[in-house]
């Protein structure tokens, strides 16, 4: 009877969620694609995955099948094919495209070492001179998280002090000779840019990526929150079921994942990079050949190329993770492209919306899309149980410190000690945490205190109060014991 109770809250909390009409202007050319279908699979998608704003963009060869927002942003504002929104590491892709654009002007080699173009780049590794342009758009430059973390040093305001900062990475391989990735390579790349181009590196983007494509609302920025353009909304994190409005933490994310754009620019992107370089209007932007060195991986042994990953069933595409928005970008070998664009961050049960991106493939390919579950309230009312739990089994242990105490009196004092070590173990986790999920859920990356708030506010919830109880037991119980000894005086 429990279970099925529990199971018909969880199903009732996913239905009223799932509840999320689609907003904003809808242009769709006259083909075939049932956008209806599209509108239901999105807002159904959106209740469960607990996303309060969408907004997609599906195009075909050169031309834009749909452009949509649906949902609303923090401010309670309709989502729209215009709503500025962040696409944090489909960034990458980007400065991918502007290095090939320079290898194709013959001004940078991909084959060359960093330091041919980058005179001031150095590590502390001697093995950092063998690095070259392609291992960094690659992300196997031997450069991790764990050797230079990124998010937990100081944060700087610019490429130069990015290519700076990197001065005290060190490489975990030789270059060239595994993936991990990190977004310092994209970093050093986009600074490789600015320095061959002699121009920063966002006036680059604005004036041979954005202008020809017509991305007019699109723009690349150097820190969270600070540069980010007016009319960008916050994002949200989630917790126990609901979307709370967060300002994105302080991060440097030029060149990596710093891009700010909407619906309808994402839409001419897709457009070129499906065909052979060539923007809808006419105007080409890199070669076919180019376009292929992106969209192929270097060694079979990982997946992916250059600011692009392949999935398993073929596709290209890349993810985009902030800690209050997300994003997912895909090349169907069909010539479809789709960008999806969420205002919800980084967090327990949502990598980014890469499944939603999959749905719709499935959809506009005349497939079924796989139904998700509402993974993310199942886990948040897990760790909200246990938060509880361990709230009553500490009152419990609390009340009953007088009669443990009376129990271990009288026996040798480092048994005592050692029935008390067991109540570090929730502090000694919360310490080691940061690392602990950066090894089994990110694959290595680097991750602070502060960004697990956002990560998961029930998880850091549940750690914090387990530590707290886990100490107050300690003082309580030694308290307890010193009693009992005066009162046998």
């Amino acid at each position: 009877m429990t279970s099925r109770y529990i199971r018909s809250v969880l199903l009732v909390f996913a239905t009223l969620g799932a509840v999320v009409a689609p907003t904003g202007a809808a242009r769709a050319e006259a083909t075939s694609l049932d956008t209806t279908n599209i509108e239901e699979y999105v807002t159904d998608y959106m209740g469960k995955a607990g996303y309060p704003g969408v907004s997609i963009a599906i195009t075909k060869g050169d031309e834009v099948l749909l452009t949509s927002g649906y949902g609303h942003d923090s401010t309670g504002a309709a989502m729209t094919a215009r709503t500025a929104m962040p696409v944090a590491s489909v960034s990458k892709s980007f400065t991918a495209l502007a290095v090939m654009q320079l290898v194709e002007a013959g001004r940078v080699a991909l084959d060359e070492p960093v330091q041919k173009y980058l005179p001031t780049f150095e590590i502390a590794d001697s093995r950092g001179s063998e690095i070259t342009v392609s291992e960094l758009l690659n992300q196997t430059s031997g450069i991790t998280d764990g050797t230079l973390r990124e998010k937990s040093l100081p944060q700087p305001h610019s490429l130069e002090g990015a290519e700076l900062r990197a001065r005290d990475a060190t490489l975990a391989v030789d270059p060239g000779t595994e993936h991990f990735y990190t977004n310092t390579n994209y970093h050093l790349a986009a600074r490789l840019v600015e320095v061959v181009a002699g121009q920063p590196f966002a006036d680059y983007l604005r004036a041979h990526v954005f202008e020809p494509l017509g991305m007019r609302a699109s723009v690349s920025i150097d820190r969270t929150p600070e540069d980010l353009p007016e009319g960008v909304e916050k994002g949200h994190i989630y917790l126990y079921g609901g979307s709370i409005a967060a300002k994105e933490p302080q991060r440097f994310v030029n060149g990596s994942d710093g891009l700010i754009t909407n619906a309808d620019d994402m839409a001419q992107w897709l457009i070129m990079q499906s065909n052979g370089g060539r923007a809808a209007n006419g105007e080409r932007l890199v070669t076919p050949a180019s376009i292929q060195a992106m969209h192929s991986s270097s060694d079979p042994r990982w997946s992916y190329g250059l600011g692009w990953s392949q999935d398993q069933q073929g596709r290209w595409g890349h993810s985009g993770v902030w800690f209050t928005y997300t994003a997912f970008q895909m090349l169907l070998p069909s010539g479809y492209g789709i960008a999806v664009m969420s205002n919800s961050g980084l967090g327990l049960g949502n990598e980014s919306p890469y499944s939603l991106a999959d749905g719709l493939a499935k959809i506009i390919e005349g497939g079924q899309p796989h139904q998700i579950a509402a993974t993310r309230l199942y886990i948040d009312l897990t760790l909200g149980a246990f938060t509880l739990l361990s709230v009553g089994l500490g009152i419990r242990t609390i009340r009953r410190a007088r009669s443990w105490a009376e129990k271990v009196n009288g026996g040798r004092s480092w048994k005592a000690v050692l029935r008390l070590l067991p109540r570090f173990i929730p502090v000694v986790v919360l310490i080691a945490l940061p690392r602990l999920l950066g090894l089994l859920y990110g694959g290595g990356r680097d991750v602070t205190f502060g960004q697990l708030l956002y990560f998961s506010p029930a998880l850091m919830t549940w750690s914090g109060v387990a530590s707290a109880l886990g100490l107050i037991v300690v003082g309580v119980r030694v308290r307890a014991i010193r009693q009992v000894q005066r009162a046998a005086i």
